[in-house]
């Protein structure tokens, strides 16, 4: 069985909350067996939503809160799921945890965090809409209505420097230098990955091979043989297909070939396994 995914639901925020947020994601699960699925990183940290979803780390019997924020990511976790439900993943942009939890994103790296130990009751009816099944558009605006009134408050320079650096690695697709940062931000490397892993939760060498990792699975996307394998490994940014094939088995758990062959993709760095 797999997860029926609700009209492929995945929205955009409006243009004000772009800076914070990457989009949202509705899911909705029909069937009562269990499912493992796997969560790989993507450099972004998130906030997942739901009033009824039983979910469990690393096929244990370790319960995860149905509603809950994750900080970073340094590779993947395993989750087993037990039972119906429906869920909307925030994918924040990865700073944006920083500012709701005040503290330093590093701390929370690879960590998921219980809404209720943060935010109390401010999520509780996001999460009564979810099971009442109210039309998920309509709690997305909703959400994008309470994202508002808490970036109204000063971000400060500090976001926005982090947010500049993060735009110039998206745009060279992950295939940045230490000194490329350097000369663009006019900070030395050490005061840079302090800062980094402040609001980021990860240095700036391993942001970028994460870019540069979705860069390839991109062009993957378009489709994939083993005449082309090498020249696409190139395209991305590799110096070799071994060194990627290392990355990518860090970094998602599988080899290219068997992410390929992975039917059931919910997101791009969302899978059934």
């Amino acid at each position: 069985m797999k997860f029926c995914v609700h009209l492929n639901m995945q929205i955009s925020p409006p243009k004000h909350l772009a800076p914070f947020i990457r989009h949202y994601i509705f899911l909705e699960n029909h069937e009562k067996d269990i499912k493992n699925v796997r969560l790989f990183t993507d450099g972004s940290t998130g906030l997942i939503l739901s009033a009824n979803m039983n979910l469990y780390s690393d096929f244990s019997e370790e319960h995860i809160p149905a509603s809950f924020f994750y900080g970073t990511l340094n590779s993947y976790k395993d989750f087993s799921s037990k039972g119906k439900f429906s869920f909307i993943a925030v994918v924040f942009q990865p700073y944006f945890l920083n500012m709701i939890l005040n503290t330093s994103a590093k701390e929370v790296k690879n960590q998921i965090i219980s809404v209720e130990d943060v935010l109390k009751d401010k999520l509780i009816r996001f999460q009564d809409q979810l099971f009442d099944k109210i039309n998920p558009l309509t709690i997305i605006n909703d959400l994008n209505i309470f994202f508002t009134r808490f970036i109204s408050k000063e971000t400060g320079t500090d976001y926005q420097l982090i947010a500049a650096i993060q735009q110039y690695i998206l745009q060279h697709k992950g295939s940045v230098s230490s000194k490329d940062l350097e000369y663009f931000t006019g900070y030395s490397e050490r005061h840079l990955e302090r800062k980094f892993e402040n609001y980021m939760g990860v240095s700036p060498k391993k942001y970028t091979n994460i870019i540069r990792l979705h860069y390839f699975l991109s062009l993957m996307s378009q489709g994939v043989s083993d005449e082309n394998m090498t020249s696409l490994s190139y395209h991305a940014g590799y110096s070799d297909q071994s060194h990627l094939i290392r990355e990518f088995k860090k970094s998602i758990g599988l080899t290219p070939r068997q992410y390929i062959k992975t039917e059931n993709k919910m997101a791009v760095n969302f899978i059934e396994l």
